[in-house]
């Protein structure tokens, strides 16, 4: 028995957040975000909703395309760092707008590798034979820790979701492999430094701006290459598999400069590689799976075709995988 997608949706809000709307708000221009991070616009969650809401519209869509009733899902698993709240988890949130009880739910926090860890994490449980359609949500309300007065950040994050229901499959199509990988010694140059329970909020930490991402570009722009490189690097070398033998590679959507670094170090030409930066900019946890599904649903992919997702995010995290598509076309 093994594990294999059968089902994949993405919801975007519809308040778009243009480089030109940046222009008003900091000494930026739509000139230099492009050129620097490849991105021209990105959406916004409104004010009354929340991760879980958009994780819900991805679910119902994965839901649908699976084929299957909602009844027929037996654990939730939500990758996130913007949750609703501390808890409940995100995931039994979603459960309950779903209309589901009595299945396990929760949430992992895993940054922009959070949607490749729970798939791995759903391929697991699956492959025990303990579970049988498990739904993977990754949620993000990104510009809820955004600081729209840090010009070096504010141009990068966006919000959205995905979602993907992972089934059993007794063929030779689905999740081959996973490598999943973390140094948490460089926690500090990518993190939100209050709002837990080291540094909880009050006056000093909303006045002092601490409940918003700080990170430190250049270090890590360095780090994301080499480590994404490394994961695919590792993946192929587990399963024998050569860069050719990839039909498509979906990284995260972090920089077109990282995504175009990664592509030359492993030997891939852009045109096997899956690209949305420009409408979206990074939702975290959620870039690499609305990529999968956008890439599905645009043909991108087809049943057979050997995929290969990758991400990096704080922690420092990064994660890949290998995916015989077994969904028809």
């Amino acid at each position: 028995m093994g594990s294999t997608i059968i089902g994949t949706g993405s919801y975007l809000p519809e308040k778009v957040l243009t480089n030109m709307d940046l222009e008003k708000m900091v000494d930026t221009s739509d000139e230099w975000i492009v050129t620097r991070t490849g991105i021209k616009e990105r959406r916004i969650c409104p004010m009354d909703m929340a991760s879980s809401d958009l994780g819900v519209e991805a679910a119902k869509k994965a839901i649908s395309d699976a084929g299957i009733n909602a009844e027929e899902i037996d654990m939730i698993i939500c990758a996130t760092i913007t949750a609703d709240m501390h808890f409940p988890s995100t995931a039994c949130i979603i459960q309950s707008k779903l209309g589901l009880d009595d299945i396990a739910c929760f949430d992992i926090s895993a940054a922009c590798s959070g949607f490749i860890y729970a798939l791995e994490l759903a391929r697991n449980f699956i492959d025990k034979g303990r579970y049988k359609k498990i739904l993977v949500i990754a949620a993000e309300c990104m510009s809820r820790v955004t600081d729209y007065t840090d010009r070096s950040t504010c141009v990068l994050l966006g919000d959205g979701a995905a979602a993907a229901v992972v089934s059993y499959s007794e063929d030779e199509f689905g999740i081959i492999d996973s490598y999943l990988g973390s140094s948490g010694k460089y926690g500090n140059i990518l993190y939100l430094p209050a709002g837990g329970s080291k540094l909880p909020a009050s006056y000093e930490t909303v006045s002092n701006r601490l409940h918003f991402m700080k990170m430190e570009g250049s270090t890590l722009f360095k780090i994301a290459i080499n480590a994404m490189a490394k994961a695919i690097k590792k993946i192929s070398e587990r399963n024998n598999i050569h860069s050719n033998d990839i039909s498509l590679l979906i990284p995260h959507q972090a920089n077109i400069r990282i995504i175009q670094g990664v592509a030359k170090l492993m030997d891939f030409s852009m045109d096997r590689v899956f690209v949305n930066i420009e409408k979206y900019g990074n939702m975290s946890a959620a870039s690499v799976g609305v990529a999968l599904d956008e890439a599905v649903k645009s043909g991108r992919i087809h049943k057979g075709d050997l995929i290969c997702m990758v991400s990096f995010g704080a922690g420092l995290t990064w994660a890949s995988n290998l995916i015989r598509w077994g969904k028809n076309d």
